[in-house]
């Protein structure tokens, strides 16, 4: 009993508070003005990584990834001082036996500051990750980009052995004084691009009326080129632009341009002068005006080809308006109308050609030719071929044309091959 409370009486002082049966090492209780130090240095060293962690989510609005990585570094930094900051106080503060009132609130702060830290550690984890993503979206943009690059200066490589470069062209344009100023290579370029949207924009309601005829368009598309394998049915389009091309480029490669040769003769006015005369008329008013010039014998003949009687039966009930083709005229229906639109790209197409001098030359691609990417370019995108496939040409969409030594691609549709979803 006598111990027991000697023992009492050595934990107990005169004010009956709690103390150490041993001396604490150099700690809290002992140096209260480092404990006070040490959190000054937390709460800056937070409030830089707060600033820190702002800049970095600043620098992903826009992505700027030179400001990511700066401000990444700059957040990592300042972990790792508070890192070393809690590994600095757990080995010069141990833990007390006893905590005072004091001792429990500097314990609350710095296990306040351990919590947040965690959650800037899941963050910055959350953000590197991001980061690291970004980085290879970026990576593979790039690639992308250097492929392009690589493919563009091959073809640019291609067209400089076969004949002029555009600046070559309009030069030698320029110095050829029979050519007028504004007849430049582009011009021609332009025409043959508004020629292949006039193929495509006739084939719309084309084959609107067809299914408002109830005709299969499956069995349509196959009798036009048999045995294509279509990457998706939707690609059946390019069947009847197929077939629109082909029926409206009949005779390209003669100066009449018509579809019996045996009539051909050199028109009494220039190519050119034809061009700019109906360049900006409306098709309508130019066959109304003279329905008989070759223009307007023009349209009626291909017409006549395009439009299959049987087609032509199913979609207005009789062929009245096709007989008034035949006798001479020009009907104004709306259908009539259009296919005149696109009657008037290839026609000017044609005396642009047949202005430069040499004259343009066109060149057709044949079903079952090997698919060259310096002749040929595929009117399908994201296609997915194997290494050693070689694709294939199914449908020519567009001929290609030669002007001057430059050449201008053919477009066509591939049988046998995927396309990316």
């Amino acid at each position: 009993m006598q111990a027991s409370g000697a023992r009492d009486t050595q934990l107990r002082d005169s004010n009956s508070q709690k103390v150490h049966p041993q001396p604490m090492e150099e700690g809290a209780n002992q140096n209260p003005e480092a404990v006070e130090a040490l959190i000054s240095k937390i709460f800056t060293n937070i409030s830089s990584l707060k600033s820190a962690y702002i800049e970095l989510q600043t620098a992903h609005t826009p992505y700027d990834p030179d400001k990511i990585q700066a401000a990444d570094k700059l957040v990592i930094s300042e972990l790792k001082t508070l890192s070393e900051l809690k590994h600095f106080y757990r080995e010069n503060f141990p833990k007390p036996v006893c905590v005072s009132p004091q001792d429990s609130r500097l314990a609350a702060e710095i296990q306040e500051q351990q919590s947040l830290l965690k959650t800037y550690e899941v963050m910055v984890k959350k953000f590197q990750s991001e980061i690291q993503n970004k980085d290879t979206e970026i990576l593979q943009l790039q690639q992308k980009i250097q492929e392009a690059n690589q493919k563009r200066e091959k073809l640019e490589k291609n067209l400089k052995l076969r004949g002029l470069s555009s600046k070559e062209s309009e030069s030698s344009g320029n110095e050829n004084e029979c050519l007028p100023a504004d007849l430049t290579p582009n011009l021609f370029i332009s025409a043959v691009e508004a020629a292949y949207k006039a193929i495509h924009d006739f084939s719309k309601p084309l084959i609107n009326m067809m299914k408002a005829a109830g005709w299969d368009l499956d069995e349509a598309a196959n009798s036009i080129e048999p045995d294509i394998v279509y990457a998706k049915r939707a690609h059946k389009k390019y069947a009847f632009e197929s077939h629109i091309c082909q029926k409206m480029f009949v005779g390209f490669q003669h100066e009449s341009f018509s579809i019996k040769q045996e009539n051909s003769r050199i028109p009494e006015e220039s190519f050119f002068s034809q061009y700019l005369a109906l360049r900006e008329m409306d098709p309508l008013d130019a066959v109304g005006q003279n329905p008989d010039s070759s223009f307007g014998k023009f349209c009626r003949s291909r017409y006549l080809v395009v439009v299959h009687p049987k087609m032509e039966a199913s979609f207005f009930g009789n062929l009245d308006q096709r007989n008034y083709i035949m006798g001479g005229g020009h009907p104004r229906t709306a259908f009539y109308q259009v296919f005149l639109k696109l009657a008037k790209s290839i026609w000017l197409l044609h005396r642009l050609a047949y202005s430069f001098d040499p004259p343009v030359k066109v060149f057709r691609v044949e079903r079952g030719s090997e698919f060259s990417e310096v002749h040929m370019e595929s009117v399908v995108k994201s296609l997915v071929m194997d290494d050693d496939q070689k694709a294939a040409v199914g449908l020519m969409v567009m001929p290609g044309f030669w002007i001057g030594g430059s050449l201008i691609q053919s477009r066509v549709y591939l049988t046998g091959v995927k396309v990316a979803e």
